[in-house]
């Protein structure tokens, strides 16, 4: 005898979540989305996610699924259901042509100018609205869209690879390679996450790196894998006196390149560089006439950037976390020693046990035969 299985709301917004994890490296700078859809009986008849920017909505893809059986059903979204039109048309509207029951939500937009108004299209059309549930779950899906949202920054991660000994480099410069190849897959994971990857001058005169997302390095389905690369993320590379070389392999490539400096620069040399494809933009300076950071990452997310990855070398790694602006770190530490004449993890101008930085580790496992170390930030300055 067959029984109608009647999962909980809890489980049912769980989906939704996995669904929306399926956009983990397309849909900036839109965030990640996962919709169900039950009928009256609790039967899924509705899945969708977003996909992309500029195409359906996660709503809209599960209002396509479950065609007329939208009609009465219930609902259950990780984000607030939008009240805007941009390239697609509001969902909160399209939930009510639908003739939807009930909506069950995981969080609020948490763009504080639009904040409710997608739950309140609702309410004022009769449809009864839930939540949030699993919020934390939810909002775990899109820190850098909730952060630049809310502060008007983006999510900062710093990236670095070190050996047991807390090394980088030889004295030299030579750093390849600290960490195995499937530490080297993860970065490229990461890179696809994120919107820009960020370097200092020194690392491409240096090491010459491409930070370009590459498919066949991700290890994940190839299919998988070519969408992620399909966007690249923006290169950003801080050069406050332009030295830049105009054949760094950084500059090359069809993923785009920004090169930040100051207007201490001549325009000789900024012509230089965009001579090369890249665009150069001026940005104020600090005391001791390097690029601003700050100015930086506001410049970034007035380019729509939610999640940026910091890979560089131990100074403007340092620098970064010195002055706040790191969210999270993340460290591939390697079975290996590289000795006490190698390059530090981190150069932060540290005498004293009483000015440490404080740091949370969230998580540590084994990638390969590295470990990747994962914490959280809690300077403020």
């Amino acid at each position: 005898m067959s029984q109608t299985v009647v999962h909980s709301a809890e489980a049912l917004m769980a989906r939704a979540i996995q669904l929306a994890e399926r956009g983990l490296y397309t849909t900036m700078p839109n965030p990640r989305v996962g919709c169900v859809i039950t009928d009256g009986d609790g039967n899924v008849v509705g899945e969708g996610w977003h996909k992309r920017a500029g195409e359906p909505h996660a709503e809209i893809e599960a209002l396509s699924d479950a065609g007329d059986l939208a009609q009465g059903a219930t609902v259950y979204v990780t984000l607030e259901p939008c009240s805007h039109t941009g390239r697609t048309g509001p969902c909160a509207e399209a939930l009510v042509k639908a003739g939807v029951a009930r909506v069950i939500y995981g969080m609020q937009d948490p763009n504080p100018n639009v904040s409710g108004a997608g739950l309140q299209i609702l309410r004022d059309a009769g449809i009864e609205v839930e939540g949030p549930i699993l919020e934390e779950r939810c909002r775990a899906l899109n820190p850098g869209f909730i952060k630049r949202m809310t502060l008007g920054l983006p999510l900062v991660r710093s990236k670095s690879a070190m050996s047991l000994d807390g090394r980088t480099a030889m004295a030299s410069g030579e750093s390849k390679w600290v960490s195995g190849p499937a530490a080297r897959a993860d970065v490229q994971r990461l890179r696809a996450r994120s919107c820009a990857v960020i370097t200092g001058v020194e690392t491409v005169r240096f090491d010459n790196p491409n930070l370009n997302v590459r498919a066949d390095e991700m290890a994940l389905e190839m299919l998988a894998a070519e969408r992620a690369a399909e966007v690249q993320p923006l290169r950003v590379i801080v050069d406050s006196q332009l030295r830049t070389p105009a054949r760094a392999f950084i500059l090359q490539g069809d993923a785009p390149t920004l090169v930040c400096t100051t207007e201490r620069v001549e325009a000789e040399r900024r012509e230089r560089i965009e001579k090369t494809g890249a665009e150069v933009v001026v940005l104020p300076h600090d005391k001791e006439g390097r690029v601003d950071l700050l100015a930086l990452l506001k410049e970034l997310a007035r380019r729509q950037c939610n999640e940026v990855l910091v890979e560089s070398g131990a100074t403007l790694s340092g620098e970064f976390l010195y002055r706040g602006h790191v969210d999270e770190i993340i460290v591939y530490m390697a079975p290996k020693l590289l000795g006490s004449t190698g390059r530090p993890l981190f150069e932060l101008p540290i005498e004293r046990m009483g000015s440490m930085l404080p740091i949370t580790i969230t998580d540590m496992r084994a990638v390969g035969h590295d470990w990747r170390i994962t914490a959280t930030t809690d300077i403020e300055r």
